[in-house]
C-alpha cells in the first residue's frame, strides 16, 4: 500500500515538473528587467529656466531590457501606464519642487523591476475657477452626468491643425439620447475638493460603454461596433489639471474655444465613454455644464467630445406638435426707428432692478432709443449697435411688453450676430404674471457671447434653476459672421430649440406648476459685458447684430 502511494506522489511530481517546463517555455525566460535608461525632458528647460518653463510639463522615455511595459508613479497621487515607455506628465504644484518618481517596469509573466529618478521642476498653473466650478469646491463634491438631452452630447472630429474644424465634433454628433439603449447614461462622475487635491469617483453601474478598438480592455473582442461591457470603475482616482498643448490651444483665437486646462485622471481614470484617453481638455465649465474633448489614444487623427451637467437629464417624450398659422411678424422693411406699434424701449443703465445696477447681470451698456444704437437700415433689416463712448458703452434693447404677449407657439428669427469680446446678444422673452423674477419665467430663444462665437444657446429660467443654475442647452455655430435661423417651439409639452432648422435641445414642459404657460412678451438687446458677455476687449469700438426677421406662429 505504501508504495502505491509513493508512485502517485512520483507522477504528480513528475505532472507539476511537466506542466511548470510547459509554463516556462510560453513565456520563455522569466528575467527581471533591467539596464534600466531613463531620458528626462522638462519643457522649457534653459540656462535661465533651469526648471521649466513654468507648465510643469516633464516627458519621461524609459528603455529596459526584458521589459514589455511601464508604469510611472509620479510622486504627486498621478499614476500612468505607458507600454513603450514614452510619457508626458504635467506637475501642478506651484512653485518650485522635487518629485521622486518610481519607474516599474514588467516583463514576461508579470515580472517587475523598479528604479526612481528625482525630478526638480517649476510649475506657475492654477485654475481656480475651474477647480471650484468642477468641484463645487466642497469634500463631498460635485456630481455630473451625460447631458444625454442635448444634440452633441458625444461627438467625434478631426484633430489636426485646422483652425476652423478643430474644435467641435465635425464628423460625427449623437442625436438627444441617440445612445438611450445601451449603459452610456447610466454612469455618474463625481469630482470632490479634499484639501487642495481633487478626487474623482465614477460609478458606472458595472457596465462601461466602450469604443470597438477598446473591447478587448472588458475581456470582450475588439472591432465591429461599440458595445456596453461589465467593466468596474471603482475606487477614487486623483485628478491634476495642467496647461493645454492642444491643436484647439493652438489655434488663433484660442481662448474663445477652450478654457484652456485639461484634467488628468489617475490610474487610467476616464469619464463616461472608454477610448482609452484619461486626459480631457476642458472646452467650457459652468456651474451647471461642461463640454470637454479627448485625443483617442490608438487614433491621434480624432478627437472626442462629450458634453456633461449636474442634473441628470430626463428622456422627454417626443412632441410632434407644430405651429404653421403666422399670428404676429416683424420683418423690419421701413427704415428709421422700429414700429412704435410693435417695440418699445428699455432705456438706461438698469439701476432700478432688484438686483442693482446693470440689469441685474452687472452689464456695463446704457440702453437709448437713439438711431445710432437702433433702427431700421437698407429696408431690410434691424440693426442694434453697440458703442464705445468715452469710458462706458450704449447700446438698445427692444421689447413686446404690452403689444404682443401670447403662449405657446413657434417663434423663429433670421439674425446675424456683432463681433467682439464682451459682447452679449440675446432674443429672449420674460412672463407677464406679476411676480418677482425668477417667478415669471424666462425663455431664452437666442443667446450669443462675443467671448465664445463659435456656439449660441437657448435656457430657461424658473424657481430653483435660474441665473447660473439655469436649464441650458448649447450648439456649435459656424460662421458666426453669417445669417442663421433661431427658432423655439414652445408647447404645453416642450420647448424645444433649433438653430437652422436642426434640433439642440429639449425641455420638458410638461408640469403645470411651471412658469411657462402663462403669456410672456418677448426682448432683444445686444449687452456688453455682464455675468456672461464677460471681459470686453479693450480695444473695441463698436459692432452690430443685424435682424432679418421675427415670426411667431400660433
Amino acid at each position: 500500500m505504501k508504495k502505491i502511494v509513493l508512485n502517485i506522489i512520483t507522477i504528480f511530481s513528475l505532472l507539476l515538473m511537466v506542466n511548470c517546463q510547459e509554463d516556462n517555455n510560453s513565456f520563455g525566460a522569466l528575467d527581471a528587467p533591467s539596464n534600466f535608461a531613463i531620458t528626462v525632458d522638462v519643457m522649457g528647460k534653459t540656462d535661465q529656466t533651469p526648471f521649466g518653463d513654468g507648465s510643469g510639463k516633464v516627458k519621461f522615455i524609459t528603455t529596459a531590457d526584458n521589459a514589455v511595459s511601464f508604469k510611472y508613479v509620479y510622486g504627486d497621487g498621478i499614476v500612468d501606464t505607458a507600454p513603450g515607455g514614452v510619457v508626458e506628465h504635467a506637475f501642478t504644484s506651484v512653485g518650485v519642487n522635487t518629485y521622486t518618481v518610481t519607474i516599474i517596469a514588467s516583463g514576461k509573466g508579470g515580472v517587475t523591476s523598479n528604479t526612481t529618478v528625482d525630478v526638480k521642476v517649476f510649475s506657475n498653473f492654477s485654475d481656480a475657477k475651474s477647480t471650484q466650478l468642477l468641484t463645487g469646491g466642497s469634500a463631498t463634491g460635485k456630481k455630473w452626468y451625460l447631458a444625454a438631452n442635448e444634440a452633441g452630447h458625444l461627438g467625434v472630429g478631426q484633430n489636426d491643425g485646422d483652425a476652423t474644424k478643430n474644435y467641435y465634433p465635425n464628423y460625427y454628433q449623437a442625436g438627444p439620447f441617440e445612445k438611450s439603449t445601451t449603459c452610456f447614461y447610466d454612469g455618474d462622475y463625481t469630482f470632490a475638493l479634499v484639501g487642495d487635491k481633487i478626487e474623482y469617483t465614477q460609478d458606472n453601474k458595472g457596465n462601461t460603454f466602450f469604443h470597438n478598438s477598446y473591447k478587448s480592455v472588458a475581456g470582450g473582442t475588439n472591432g465591429g461596433d461599440d458595445a456596453c461591457l461589465p467593466y468596474s470603475t471603482a475606487g477614487k482616482k486623483t485628478v491634476a489639471l495642467s496647461p493645454s498643448t492642444s491643436v484647439v490651444s493652438k489655434n488663433p483665437e484660442a481662448a474663445k474655444q477652450t478654457v484652456g486646462t485639461v484634467i488628468n485622471f489617475s490610474e487610467g481614470g476616464f469619464m463616461g465613454y472608454y477610448a482609452g484617453a484619461t486626459q480631457y481638455e476642458i472646452l467650457s465649465i459652468t456651474e451647471n455644464r461642461m463640454v470637454v474633448r479627448f485625443v483617442q489614444a490608438n487614433n491621434a487623427g480624432l478627437a472626442w467630445y462629450q458634453t456633461f451637467t449636474t442634473t441628470r437629464p430626463v428622456n422627454v417624450p417626443q412632441d410632434t406638435t407644430e405651429y404653421t398659422t403666422l399670428d404676429w411678424a416683424d420683418e423690419f422693411k421701413v427704415n428709421g426707428a422700429p414700429d412704435p406699434t410693435k417695440w418699445k424701449y428699455d432705456l438706461g443703465n438698469g439701476s432700478t432692478t432688484p438686483a442693482g445696477a446693470g440689469w441685474g447681470n452687472g452689464e456695463k451698456q446704457d440702453y437709448t432709443n437713439l438711431a445710432k444704437n437702433v433702427s431700421v437700415v437698407d429696408g431690410d433689416f434691424l440693426k442694434i449697435t453697440a458703442i464705445k463712448e468715452g469710458s462706458g458703452y450704449t447700446s438698445a434693447r427692444i421689447k413686446t411688453q404690452g403689444l404682443k404677449e401670447f403662449t405657446y407657439g413657434t417663434i423663429e428669427m433670421r439674425a446675424k450676430m456683432p463681433v467682439g469680446d464682451g459682447t452679449w446678444a440675446a432674443f429672449w422673452s420674460l412672463g407677464t404674471a406679476p411676480v418677482t423674477w425668477p417667478g415669471n419665467g424666462e425663455i431664452d430663444f437666442m443667446e450669443w457671447i462675443g467671448n465664445r462665437p463659435f456656439q449660441t444657446q437657448g435656457a430657461l429660467h424658473y424657481p430653483g434653476n435660474s441665473g447660473g443654475s439655469a436649464k441650458v442647452g448649447v450648439s456649435s455655430l459656424q460662421d458666426p459672421s453669417s445669417f442663421h435661423t433661431y427658432k423655439t417651439i414652445w408647447s404645453p409639452k416642450t420647448i424645444r430649440f433649433f438653430i437652422d432648422g436642426t434640433l439642440f435641445y429639449t425641455f420638458s414642459n410638461s408640469d403645470t406648476s411651471l412658469p411657462f404657460h402663462k403669456d410672456f412678451y418677448m426682448i432683444l438687446n445686444l449687452a456688453m459685458g455682464g455675468s456672461l458677455g464677460g471681459e470686453i476687449d479693450p480695444g473695441f469700438t463698436s459692432s452690430s447684430m443685424l435682424v432679418d426677421y421675427i415670426k411667431v406662429y400660433k
